[in-house]
């Protein structure tokens, strides 16, 4: 039997329960939580992957005091990710279903990226 999973750090939680019936995610940061579906929790664990890909890559092309926002989307959601390459918030909208949005700030993101990395690898 798998077990349910909650990792937490500064700002931000993780969260997968694959006994729930619906809503097997959780995206939570300070003051706010939404419960996902696995679809969703999957999109936005992959579309963050890329989003981090990207921003790393764009770290060489970029003056040091250039910003740049960059979002990704799929059928369920929407992420955006606004900032510096070393430095970036983050913002999540569902798209299907309910209306939910979520932000995390900059100092949020790291640990948060990391974290959603592993979430479901057992």
């Amino acid at each position: 039997m798998v077990e349910r999973v909650i990792k937490t750090g500064s700002g931000w939680r993780l969260g997968w329960n694959p006994e729930a019936e619906e809503f097997q995610g959780l995206v939570a940061g300070d003051g706010w939580a939404i419960e996902l579906t696995e679809a969703e929790l999957n999109d936005f664990c992959r579309l963050l992957g890329q989003l981090t890909d990207t921003m790393t890559q764009m770290a060489s092309e970029l003056m040091d005091e250039e910003k740049i926002a960059i979002e990704a989307e799929s059928d369920l959601l929407w992420v955006q990710v606004e900032g510096y390459p070393q430095a970036y918030s983050l913002q999540l909208i569902l798209n299907a279903g309910r209306r939910c949005e979520g932000f995390w700030p900059a100092a949020a993101v790291p640990s948060l990226v990391q974290a959603a990395k592993v979430l479901k690898v057992f």
